[in-house]
């Protein structure tokens, strides 16, 4: 395991590392995410006519959007924000990016700056894609909230990234790791690696219902190399609610022992499973339920 001191030199130095890698690779280390609209059926179902407001938190070069832009989503507009400098100007120069289809500008997910660019509850699809395992996980409650409050009520966030025991972590050599399930990379970047429960507990502690939270494996292929490896990623589904309630009926309360204050452990019950995770009330049970 790094030292502390490396790991915060790390955290500190997250926006140069990044800006030298997009530096080194340009716009060719990423493929063009064409199977977003196969896996979220969310980007499709709408009538034609509808409006609809994207944002991409962690856009990188475009990979998302500009596949988004070329399968003709005319009636979208795309907001497209990432931590790298660098990584914006490759969108700004796509030659697909037009200012009245879509804005791109940096945001560092871990403060409130998206707010100068987009405004609270203004955002119909938001996507964290193979985005928040670069982010330290203290942060994660930070990003989380963010897409929460950018989104309207019914809006939802798209999700993908690395699962727990997927081939690139157990690819790590010694000496890279940083903290449980969070490693570095050669480059300075870092990558952590997801468990469903993780997110379940995340994205719900900000308010979020979970319409999918499951892991989802396929293989990564190149005939030319002999290469045919297995991956495993966490993929996710989260609605805002459009009552700003929570939304008891969805909840079934396991008391573990004596509960102090407003603290319970929670069972979600989700059309797909149930996940157990600590999940804070406002105020106790009891008075909800008067």
């Amino acid at each position: 395991m790094i030292t502390e001191a490396r790991a915060a030199r790390l955290e500190r130095e997250a926006k140069r590392h990044w800006d030298i890698f997009y530096k080194r690779n340009e716009t060719k280390f990423f493929k063009d995410r064409h199977w977003t609209t196969r896996e979220f059926q969310e980007l499709i179902n709408f009538d034609v006519d509808q409006k609809i407001v994207y944002l991409e938190m962690g856009c990188g070069v475009g990979n998302m959007v500009f596949p988004l832009i070329e399968e003709g989503f005319s009636n979208f507009y795309f907001y497209a924000c990432d931590f790298s400098p660098r990584a914006v100007e490759f969108v700004k120069s796509n030659k697909l990016y037009d200012e009245n289809k879509i804005k791109a500008f940096c945001a560092d997910l871990t403060t409130d700056d998206l707010y100068n660019n987009v405004e609270k509850e203004s955002v119909d699809i938001c996507s964290l894609i193979f985005v928040l395992s670069a982010i330290h996980p203290a942060c994660w409650s930070q990003v989380a909230k963010l897409a929460y409050n950018v989104l309207r009520p019914g809006g939802v966030l798209l999700f993908r990234d690395y699962g727990r025991y997927d081939m690139a972590q157990l690819r790590f050599k010694p000496g890279h790791k940083i903290s449980e399930n969070f490693y570095m990379r050669q480059d300075g970047t870092r990558s952590y690696f997801f468990t469903d429960n993780e997110l379940a507990h995340l994205f719900v502690g900000a308010g979020f219902e979970i319409h999918m939270n499951d892991y989802v494996q396929r293989r990564t292929v190149n005939f030319k190399e002999g290469i045919d490896v297995p991956r495993i990623f966490v993929q996710g589904k989260y609605k805002k609610p459009v009552a700003d309630d929570l939304g008891l009926e969805r909840f079934e309360t396991v008391y573990e022992g004596e509960l102090s204050g407003i603290n319970h452990f929670t069972t979600c019950k989700t059309q797909y499973k149930e996940y157990n995770y600590p999940f804070c009330l406002p105020v106790p049970l009891s008075q909800l339920r008067e």
